[in-house]
């Protein structure tokens, strides 16, 4: 499996970004895709989960993003989005995009360390 994000940049505050994750080689129908992000200041390894989607459609917004973020797919389930409305400083971060296999997924969609694969990420930088 392969991902690769991109759709980064930098823009005030007040504005908007679609970030897109170009999904190859996953077949399986089941398991999940996610947004993550690292902020400039978390330490390498660290993820924040932002939006989840599962196998049956169902998105996850981590809360304090709700109103703000959506996240979507094609139906082929090939390509992955993170629409960022209203976007603001503290949103500035790498964004990177994740899938995993796990069929149970659902309920930890958020949870980093179920992801087994990931992109290298875009960054998102929001000045103020």
């Amino acid at each position: 499996v392969q991902l690769v994000e991109s759709g980064g940049d930098s823009v005030q505050t007040g504005g908007s970004l679609r970030l897109t994750c170009e999904v190859s080689e996953f077949t399986h129908r089941g398991g999940c895709m996610a947004w993550f992000r690292r902020g400039p200041r978390s330490p390498e390894k660290e993820r924040e989960g932002v939006a989840g989607i599962g196998s049956d459609g169902r998105t996850t917004i981590a809360g304090l993003l709700k109103g703000r973020f959506t996240i979507f797919q094609d139906n082929d389930k090939k390509t992955l989005y993170l629409q960022m409305d209203n976007l603001k400083p503290e949103d500035t971060a790498m964004y990177y995009c994740a899938v995993t296999t796990w069929d149970y997924c659902a309920g930890s969609v958020l949870t980093p360390y179920r992801y087994e694969y990931w992109g290298q990420g875009t960054q998102v930088t929001v000045s103020s």
